[in-house]
């Protein structure tokens, strides 16, 4: 993965948390979709967050699996030094600083999980990382990926970015903040909604869709075959 993505996010980590409703327009039903579909019938599941930044979906995902044992991974120290203050005497939760793409994890896993973060892979990056996820997975599994997506046409991905850019400049953000979300967005390297997932079926995942778009903004839920 980029290293300038581990230090663009180094950057805003102190800053992450309170920015993030003035930079999603669908914070609420984004965030509030992926924890929805992340579901087990472990009442301790095992699971795994990946790109997991500052803990703000595993906070969801908390609050829903009161007994997971949760694992961290991300590439950014920083964000990731904000994830244990907010999960402070939870010895459920690990916390790994790595290239989730390249890092060999201790599965199974009954869930994974991730939000904004798979989209800075390359497209075969991506490809590899499903496969690699799949096997991660118990059987029944499910994985979960709140992230961006590509338009289908040209212009209807401008439109999208056109969109994103208006709102965040109108609804009272600093400057310095509107230019630095700007700047890591040139970073991306969005995926259309059909591509992922047709690329999780691949991977060997069932029951794949898209089941929460708002413009750029999709969730995707996936599972691991094997259960009824």
């Amino acid at each position: 993965m980029n290293e300038k993505v581990r230090v663009q996010f180094n950057e805003v980590a102190q800053q992450y948390d309170q920015q993030r409703k003035q930079l999603i327009p669908c914070f609420d039903d984004f965030y509030e979709t992926a924890v929805r579909w992340t579901h087990s019938s472990n009442e301790a599941p095992r699971i795994l967050d990946l790109g997991a930044g500052t803990g703000l979906l595993s906070a969801g995902i908390l609050h829903k699996f009161p007994q997971a044992q949760l694992t961290l991974v991300d590439l950014s120290e920083k964000m990731l030094a904000t994830a244990r203050q907010r999960f402070a005497g939870n010895r459920k939760v690990e916390y790994i600083i790595a290239d989730y793409s390249q890092y060999e994890f201790d599965g199974p896993f009954d869930a994974i999980v991730s939000s904004l973060s798979i989209h800075h892979l390359t497209h075969q990056e991506k490809k590899a990382l499903f496969h690699k996820l799949y096997g991660l997975l118990n059987e029944g599994g499910v994985f979960v990926n709140a992230d961006q997506a590509r338009g289908l046409t040209s212009h209807i991905d401008l439109s999208y970015k056109n969109q994103w850019e208006e709102w965040i400049r109108s609804n009272g953000l600093p400057i310095e903040a509107v230019e630095g979300a700007i700047e890591r967005r040139k970073l991306d390297i969005n995926a259309t909604v059909e591509d992922q997932i047709h690329w999780l079926s691949e991977a060997g995942f069932s029951d794949v869709d898209c089941v929460y778009k708002y413009n750029d903004f999709a969730v995707f839920y996936a599972t691991k075959p094997g259960l009824a």
